[in-house]
């Protein structure tokens, strides 16, 4: 944890990158927590009739509150401060969750129960997406510049501790309350635990942590220029495409693999859960140190690497790990797998902040994070269609080439940020890129 205690940043900016390491563990929590732990409370919630369908509503409704809180707060995060709008979000995602928490069964509401967690799920898809597009970009400000890959490695390896917390948390409730007792109020536990959490930051980031010098420098354009992100707008597009290749790969090798290896193999539930959950531990592991090699090859280079070999050698890891059928050897091929393709997303909270200046910045990220998310967890209703002519793995092995693909795609079409380029302010790094110049352009605009 040496990289949260920099000897040469202030008090306030030590606060700022710790508490963006467990404020995003904790914001995952919450994007993580109805997923895993509503599951086994089904039947209390949606009555006797509930289907599996019912669980990916509940995805869903969060998946389409995320894009509308990555711009919405995205925006006023760039207009009132970093911090200020990442307490709003806090308060916001603990108000939703505690509201959860207390949702009357359907013995009560009946199908009311439901749909009253849909809306909440979506109000809290909001919120989460104002925490991250408002701390991530905050923690990357105060980072030092060879600093920043580490220090957004960090950050988002937060995302699958968050998955394997959330997944032995349930585990150890359903053992000691037993099934009964966790459907009628375990789960509730969780849920109130994920608010208490949220609260916590909302008092540490209210005592300790300040927005980043970066922000209170005069700016050097107004922020939207009739549009949402003004010039920056080819940038978000460049994004795009890449986090849509990883968010890709994420449905195909962490939600279809799940899955997979629970149906189409002799793996019994707990064998899968081990699997998951080790192959989390080594995703989040390789994530960190993958956001460190990107200061040191660039983030290009390391981006179009990355895709490469997820394209190549991801089809044949996730057919040899769902075809094994031996538990030592798919928890290997699985953790594989996942480091191979998803810990590409190391220098992503970097690369994405260095991406567009202080002025849109937490606008870009938020967009860019959020908008991708959508195509590609919409693959429930066409990977059928692509089974048809691709078959039941052939199918998924297709989508880990697409994504995999579009990661080198989108790196290509950005800039390279090399080595040289990232070892500087980080508005410097940005604002060089879109001016088409390098250090002069930099150094004029000081």
């Amino acid at each position: 944890m040496t990289a949260l205690s920099l000897p040469g940043l202030p008090r306030e900016g030590r606060s700022a990158l710790r508490a963006g390491v467990v404020g995003n563990w904790i914001d995952n929590i919450h994007v993580f927590l109805p997923l895993t732990a509503l599951a086994p409370a089904m039947g209390v919630l949606a009555g006797p009739t509930a289907t599996a369908s019912t669980g990916a509503l509940i995805v869903v409704a969060m998946l389409f509150g995320r894009p509308v809180g990555g711009i919405v707060f995205g925006r006023i995060a760039d207009r009132i401060g970093r911090t200020k709008t990442t307490r709003i979000a806090i308060a916001g995602t603990a108000a939703c969750a505690l509201a959860i928490a207390a949702t009357p069964t359907h013995e009560v509401l009946g199908a009311g129960t439901i749909a009253l967690i849909l809306i909440l799920r979506f109000v809290g898809g909001v919120f989460v997406a104002g925490e991250y597009s408002a701390a991530v970009p905050l923690t990357m400000e105060w980072s030092p510049p060879r600093r920043r890959g580490v220090m957004s490695g960090f950050v988002l390896s937060m995302a699958p501790w968050a998955q394997a917390s959330i997944a032995f948390a349930v585990a150890t409730l359903l053992a000691i309350l037993g099934p009964e007792r966790y459907a009628e109020w375990g789960w509730r536990a969780l849920f109130v635990a994920g608010a208490a959490a949220s609260a916590g930051m909302f008092i540490y980031y209210t005592r300790h942590v300040t927005d980043a010098p970066v922000f209170h420098r005069p700016r050097s354009a107004a922020p939207s220029q009739g549009r949402v992100l003004g010039r920056w707008t080819s940038a978000f597009w460049q994004v795009f495409i890449l986090m849509s290749g990883l968010w890709l790969l994420t449905d195909s090798t962490v939600l279809l693999l799940t899955e997979r290896l629970g149906t189409d193999t002799p793996l019994g539930a707990t064998d899968v859960s081990v699997i998951i959950g080790v192959a989390s531990i080594a995703q989040a592991l390789v994530m960190t140190l993958a956001g460190h090699l990107s200061t040191i090859t660039g983030r290009r280079a390391l981006l179009v690497g990355w895709g490469g070999a997820a394209a190549l050698a991801g089809p044949f890891l996730w057919w040899a790990a769902v075809t094994s059928g031996e538990f030592a050897r798919a928890l290997v091929l699985a953790s594989m797998l996942q480091v191979i393709t998803v810990s590409a997303y190391g220098p992503i909270a970097a690369y994405l902040s260095e991406r567009f200046p202080t002025e849109v910045r937490s606008t870009g990220y938020g967009m860019g994070y959020s908008f991708s998310l959508v195509l590609p967890a919409l693959y429930p209703f066409y990977l059928p269609w692509i089974e048809k002519v691709l078959g039941r793995q052939g199918s998924v092995m297709f989508l880990i080439v697409a994504g995999g693909a579009l990661v080198v795609l989108g790196a290509l079409r950005g800039p390279r940020f090399t080595p040289a380029d990232i070892d500087r302010d980080i508005d410097d790094v940005a604002w060089a890129v879109v001016e088409g110049r390098g250090q002069e352009a930099a150094d004029a605009r000081r």
